[in-house]
């Protein structure tokens, strides 16, 4: 087996599997999972930079960080350099993740309104002004993640990664769409090559992993240190674990059985319940087990239940009456003879 470990600065990242910062779903109840399945580095949900400098309560519960989960990286978004520092200066002094990230990717509206985000892009001189005070004022490394651009008439990753990496920052992450397709059409690659080819710190690349083989496809066509996974893991953390045994060893696992599926689902659920109790973390889960259940035969009616739930309580119930319909189907498919 090939040890593919690499490093951000001083810290040591076990494999060159990365999981993607995914607003309301990289909580801990998420997070721990996907460390559980190999994730070489996990980052948390963006955090506001102005909800910490006003200390809300709920944004400072955010910060948490389960000892299972390191290495992690925490991500902050903003456009002020007060505000961003003093965020920046909080997760180094006070919190335990490993890494601050710099978000300069997000394509929302809400978030651009705030000229945070992928709206950083718009304004290279400021965006790496911004992150050499927060570079300047912790310890941690820093890192920053960003797309190749705001639209196709201004792709400009390679001039700002460059004026990022000449302030300190400790690793990019590349997603390799414009703002304005936000996560439609195709990410292109290349943009992410010509990035690795400018810098001399590690960058991440990410956009349209599905799969083992994508994966070792970004690797060889961009040369970038990892691979950042995100939507592709929803409902398939096993994707983790694939990915990082197939980049050391070329093996493939065998698919997944719905027992292994709904077993994982009903810990989500469990955890997202302790997390956040069961009124708001059942909630939450009804797009998770939609995920969960993705794919599978006569699921149609599964996920329109799921997406109606309550409680764990309904959740289990309709898992069991589904394993029972799924048992049936299988034991009445016999495949056609030749």
């Amino acid at each position: 087996m090939q040890d593919k470990s690499w490093k951000i600065r001083d810290i040591t990242i076990p494999n060159q599997v990365v999981i993607a910062p995914m607003a309301g779903i990289s909580n801990p109840a998420f997070r721990v999972i996907c460390k559980q399945f190999g994730a070489g580095l996990i980052y948390t949900e963006m955090v506001s930079d102005k909800a910490l400098y006003y200390e809300n309560e709920k944004t400072l519960h955010m910060t948490a960080v389960e000892k299972e989960e390191h290495p992690l990286t925490m991500q902050i978004f903003g456009h002020d350099i007060e505000t961003m520092v003093y965020a920046a200066k909080l997760l180094d002094e006070k919190s335990d993740c490993d890494i601050i990230d710099i978000n300069m990717g997000c394509p929302v509206n809400k978030i651009i309104k705030s000229n945070a985000g992928s709206a950083l892009m718009k304004d290279i001189d400021h965006a790496v002004t911004m992150t050499k005070a927060v570079v300047d004022s912790v310890k941690k490394p820093v890192t920053v993640k960003m797309r190749i651009g705001w639209d196709m008439d201004s792709i400009n990753c390679v001039e700002l990664a460059k004026g990022l990496a000449s302030v300190g920052v400790s690793a990019l992450a590349v997603h390799g769409r414009t703002r304005k397709q936000m996560y439609e059409g195709k990410a292109d690659w290349q943009y992410i090559k010509a990035v690795k080819q400018a810098v001399s710190i590690p960058v991440m690349g990410n956009g349209d992993i599905r799969s083992s083989e994508d994966a070792k496809r970004m690797l060889d066509t961009t040369g970038c240190d990892a691979i950042m996974v995100g939507r592709g893991v929803l409902g398939d953390p096993w994707l983790i674990k694939e990915i990082a045994i197939y980049l050391a060893t070329g093996e493939k696992l065998p698919p997944v059985s719905v027992n292994e599926k709904f077993i994982m689902a009903r810990l989500h659920a469990k955890r997202l319940c302790d997390l956040k109790g069961e009124h708001v973390g059942m909630r939450e889960m009804r797009g998770h087990a939609a995920w969960y259940v993705k794919g599978l035969p006569k699921s149609h009616q599964l996920k329109d239940s799921l997406t109606k739930m309550d409680t764990y309580a309904q959740m289990e119930e309709i898992l069991c009456a589904y394993e029972k319909v799924y048992q049936e189907y299988i034991d009445s498919y016999v495949p056609s003879q030749r």
